[in-house]
């Protein structure tokens, strides 16, 4: 399956690349400065705004502190008149690290590797953002506090909208059989901030010390991380499922970035795609039992926080013998 990013440029790569000297990517030159910018205390008391743009904290190496870079937006949100001036870099917007990855101080940024989130930004100043601030590639509008994707065939879904730029993200993810590059398009597929050690990694790996080779079907999977695991882990068999369309897009696209070959099914029918070990699904999980006919070792389940998994548990127990809720 040829995978390219729906902007047209060269944003999916191969797993490998991704991870590439992954340690040193945020790290400072023996160059780089920084200023000190209080968080709590507005902007335009402690820094000139005219005085802000592309080459304000920058260096020869390309990269600047993520506070000098949310200087620069939020002094674009000011001139236009998202943001007072007594803004301050707390109540600016959300900043999305890509690739994502848990560095043990803040970041230092090239072009292109922040994606903003913000509840007030309009196109206009989003459009100036990204003209002016290279080191963001997109922005969009939405609240932090809503979860983005569907719960279920009953529900509605909710997306953030993208305004400019592209959304598309990778987070690194640790594993015990090595480490997964998962893509996100930011506004479709909810935001999981990287850390050292994924608690939903460490339930999976938990649950697989106990097999040998599984069968697995991941009920709900997302972007496709804990079934990428798992193939990674050396699972017999893995099935994937999805109702929210998007999560379905970014797994397939997850399944070949980290080395798994995908085949599209060409059909009308629910199987979507399939490969080496994997098949990839589109339904209700609370039908998914009615197209597949077999019993998985595991069926993981990994639903929005505070959704109550009972009919998603009732509907796995038909399919799989051991029931992991993440």
């Amino acid at each position: 399956m040829e995978t390219r990013c729906r902007c047209g440029d060269t944003c999916i790569k191969p797993l490998s690349n991704a991870l590439k000297d992954i340690e040193l990517f945020y790290e400072p030159c023996s160059d780089c400065k920084t200023k000190e910018i209080k968080k709590f205390s507005p902007l335009a008391e402690q820094i000139n705004l005219d005085e802000i743009d592309n080459h304000f904290g920058s260096c020869k190496c390309g990269k600047r502190h993520l506070d000098i870079v949310m200087s620069h937006v939020l002094k674009v949100m000011i001139d236009e008149g998202i943001k007072d001036k007594k803004a301050n870099l707390r109540n600016a917007c959300v900043p999305l690290v890509t690739p994502g990855y848990p560095t043990n101080s803040i970041p230092y940024l090239p072009k292109d590797s922040l994606v903003i989130l913000s509840n007030e930004v309009d196109k206009k100043c989003a459009e100036t953002i990204i003209k002016e601030v290279e080191e963001v590639r997109g922005v969009l509008k939405g609240d932090i506090r809503k979860t983005v994707g569907i719960k279920d065939s009953d529900s509605n879904p909710h997306v953030y909208e993208l305004l400019a730029g592209c959304d598309l993200r990778c987070d690194i993810i640790q594993t015990l059989y090595g480490a997964l590059g998962i893509y996100k398009y930011q506004h479709e597929i909810h935001i999981e901030f990287p850390q050292v050690k994924s608690p939903k990694i460490k339930i999976l790996e938990k649950a697989l010390k106990d097999h040998d080779k599984p069968t697995v079907l991941d009920c709900t999977c997302g972007p496709g991380t804990l079934g990428i695991a798992c193939l990674k882990a050396g699972a017999q068999k893995v099935v994937f499922n999805d109702i929210w369309n998007p999560a379905i897009e970014i797994t397939l696209i997850n399944l070949e970035a980290n080395g798994f070959p995908v085949k599209l099914s060409g059909s009308e029918e629910k199987l979507i795609a399939s490969g080496d070990k994997f098949e990839v699904y589109s339904m209700d999980i609370r039908k998914l039992a009615n197209s597949l006919d077999e019993k998985f070792d595991i069926c993981i389940i990994d639903t929005f926080p505070d959704v109550d998994t009972k009919e998603f548990v009732e509907a796995a127990d038909k399919l799989g013998k051991k029931i992991v809720v993440i």
